[in-house]
């Protein structure tokens, strides 16, 4: 390269630098050396994913993904004898925290997601936290006719009931959070069913929310345990009901960066110790209520050996 030109680049990647308009590449040897060389333990953390991570009236972080990271950061203490290990939480953009991950701009990510195949190509994860699914929020004066199909009453084994149903819902508006689970689930259903009903993308469950209180949509699709704590907050919660349906089952984790092996064994390790003390059913009541036979199940399935 010539002196000039590389002066020149030089001077563009200084200002650009200077000015953020490029990130720092993660630090090699993996999360836990850049812990340890800076003494600095980073958090992602949703602000809007309630009761699974969200900003308290203190401006601070909690939930139930917040309070397992806690005991991350316990773990990481003691496996690198950092007693006065600083921790930063860093709130992050629902479409960009899997690129915060891979820039190294965060250590793990304490939010709501689900597991999937196509994640992975962007993340690596934790053992399950949580059993999660997809679930539809109406409002209390739906239709009984819509609640029925919705709730899986009268499977479309024939024709006669399938296009019947298929009728219901064309005339229905449905909303979903954009770049959610809900949103390539419900694709693909409607597709199957030859459904071209109307399909509102929102930011936030709180948009989706309102938009069903306010006769926008009739109904939303989103994670069940998110939907079930976003009505019991709001005012109208009364006008509201989630219907008693699964309609995927989805593992939930927490998220890092990609290739990470020594960090993610350290995160599975302090994960299971709280499912072998039995400190994740306080957890699970606190943010959830009393679980049932098949969350204790979950637990036990996902709980590794020492």
């Amino acid at each position: 390269m010539r002196p000039r030109l590389a002066l020149a680049v030089f001077t563009v990647l200084l200002l650009a630098a200077a000015q953020g308009w490029v990130h720092a590449a993660p630090t090699s040897g993996g999360a836990l050396a850049r812990i340890r060389d800076t003494g600095r333990l980073t958090l992602g953390y949703r602000g809007d994913a309630r009761p699974f991570s969200y900003t308290d009236d203190s401006g601070m972080p909690t939930g139930y993904s917040i309070s397992l990271c806690q005991h991350v950061i316990d773990e990481v203490k003691r496996a690198l004898d950092l007693p006065g290990l600083k921790v930063e939480w860093r709130p992050v953009e629902f479409s960009q925290r899997f690129r915060a991950l891979r820039l190294g701009e965060i250590d793990l990510l304490c939010g709501a997601d689900t597991i999937t195949v196509g994640r992975r190509a962007e993340a690596d994860f934790s053992i399950p936290v949580f059993p999660g699914g997809i679930g539809a929020l109406m409002r209390a004066d739906a239709s009984v006719r819509l609640r029925e199909v919705l709730s899986g009453h009268g499977q479309p084994f024939h024709p006669v009931w399938r296009a019947n149903a298929t009728q219901l819902l064309q005339a229905h508006d449905f909303t979903i959070v954009g770049d959610s689970t809900a949103e390539a689930w419900l694709g693909k259903r409607m597709n199957e069913l030859d459904i071209l009903a109307p399909v509102q993308v929102v930011k936030s469950y709180g948009e989706g929310v309102q938009r069903v209180l306010n006769r926008r949509s009739d109904v939303f699709f989103g994670d069940r345990a998110i939907l079930l704590d976003t009505v019991r907050r709001q005012s109208g919660g009364r006008d509201l009901i989630v219907l008693d349906r699964l309609f995927t089952h989805e593992p939930m984790a927490l998220a890092l960066a990609p290739g990470d092996d020594e960090f993610r064994l350290l995160v599975d390790g302090a994960i299971s110790q709280v499912y072998r003390s039995g400190e994740i059913e306080k957890l699970y009541v606190k943010y959830f209520g009393e679980p049932d036979e098949s969350a204790l199940t979950f637990f036990r399935w996902n709980t590794l050996p020492e």
